[in-house]
């Protein structure tokens, strides 16, 4: 099974926790930096949960960001509509996640 951390291994991606600050009502849970690459992870959401959600927290996220990563390598088309990128970058990660292999 490749898992989204393979995957990021696989495209030469960075991943990591760090603090990403605070977006008030809005939980950031990750972000994208395509000038190293790398993806971060925000240590104060993965800090809030049980160790049984940490996993698929970690896997979601990564899976999303790759999206965007692929969007910037060009493997995918980049979508003009931001809610759209988003959602196809959600749905990204959950296949990613459920795929068997």
């Amino acid at each position: 099974m490749t898992t989204a951390l393979e995957l990021a291994r696989s495209y030469r991606v960075a991943v990591r926790f760090a603090e990403l600050g605070d977006w008030g009502g809005a939980e950031l849970r990750s972000e994208y930096d395509p000038s190293v690459p790398e993806i971060r992870l925000n240590l104060a959401v993965a800090a809030r949960l049980p160790a049984a959600q940490l996993g698929e927290f970690v896997a979601l996220a990564v899976g999303h960001e790759l999206y965007h990563h692929r969007e910037a390598i060009h493997d995918v088309p980049r979508l003009r509509d931001r809610s759209e990128r988003e959602s196809a970058a959600d749905e990204f990660a959950r296949a990613l996640l459920e795929s068997p292999g």
